[in-house]
């Protein structure tokens, strides 16, 4: 049978990201024997050994890794589907924030995610400039880390996205290219370096005693993990952290704050994205609006 539950593969997928069933289980909130019975009805089911285990633990077999692989994505569209379906009903509960639109209400509405900090001046044409179009949805946009964007995309939590190469992968997503621009390193005002005309990549990885901020635990580094960007701007002034951004961020910028190009730094380009197989007339006004811009 080439068929499988959604429920199959999300016990799968926790076995196999976590390679222990009871971690497994624990964060499935159930048992481990039903647990390891339905992951070896799986196996039986497709024919192919998932998992090795052993005494020292439980390993993926390459089947197990496509399958992972497959898995997630298929987990991801079903949520999205879900979550998009919902959000077309008006029945997700929310109201549009961040954005207008001309039918207002929570009925045709298109989530935005961005980039905290980046793109203001481009976002804020953007949706002024939709906004006017006759037939335009409400938008709500979504602030997002540095590359969380692809994530909300595939899961369904965004409709559509800015993004920005060489930071964010476009695998996966149709896309128009809409503005180039150059790197500036963000610091405290009154920093030496603050003075200089131009830094390099390499001087702002190693400034002593004020370390590049992170986006993500996953992040490594010793700066200090920024969840907003009021926080960050805080911790730039506060002389606790640097960050780097697109030329575009000079306009959130505060007074306590000092922008320098980086001159070795690659140029980033915005993109709007969205889902390959989206069909939505809304989100269809919106990328020729942001084209024209």
């Amino acid at each position: 049978m080439d068929t499988v539950e959604t429920r199959e593969l999300r016990y799968f997928v926790a076995v196999a990201e976590e390679l222990h069933f009871g971690r497994a289980a624990e964060r499935l909130g159930m048992a481990q024997p039903p647990l390891s019975r339905a992951v070896q009805q799986l196996e039986r089911r497709l024919g192919v050994r998932l998992l090795e285990r052993d005494r020292r633990g439980v390993a993926l077999t390459r089947a197990g890794e496509m399958l992972l692989h497959e898995g997630r994505a298929a987990l991801d569209a079903a949520t999205a589907a879900v979550r998009r379906t919902r959000r077309a009903g008006g029945a997700d509960g929310t109201g549009s924030t961040g954005g207008t639109g001309g039918t207002g209400g929570t009925r045709n509405r298109l989530v935005l995610a961005v980039k905290a900090a980046a793109a203001h001046e481009l976002l804020h044409k953007l949706l002024d400039a939709y906004a006017a179009e006759p037939g335009a949805a409400a938008v709500e946009v979504l602030p997002s880390g540095t590359c969380e964007q692809g994530d909300m995309l595939r899961d369904g939590r965004a409709d559509v996205a800015l993004m920005h190469t060489p930071f964010n992968s476009l695998a996966g997503f149709d896309s128009e290219e809409l503005t180039t621009e150059g790197q500036i390193a963000v610091l405290p005002a009154a920093h030496p370096l603050a003075a200089r005309t131009s830094l390099t990549l390499a001087d702002v990885a190693d400034i002593p005693g004020l370390p590049l901020a992170r986006w993500s635990h996953d992040t490594p580094g010793p700066g200090p993990v920024i969840h907003d960007q009021t926080e960050l701007a805080q911790l730039i002034a506060l002389d606790r952290t640097v960050a780097v951004f697109p030329e575009s961020a000079r306009a959130w910028l505060w007074a306590k704050h000092a922008a320098v190009p980086l001159a070795d730094a690659p140029p980033v380009v915005t993109h709007i994205a969205w889902p390959a197989h989206s069909r939505s007339l809304a989100l269809a006004l919106l990328v020729r609006t942001a084209t024209r811009l």
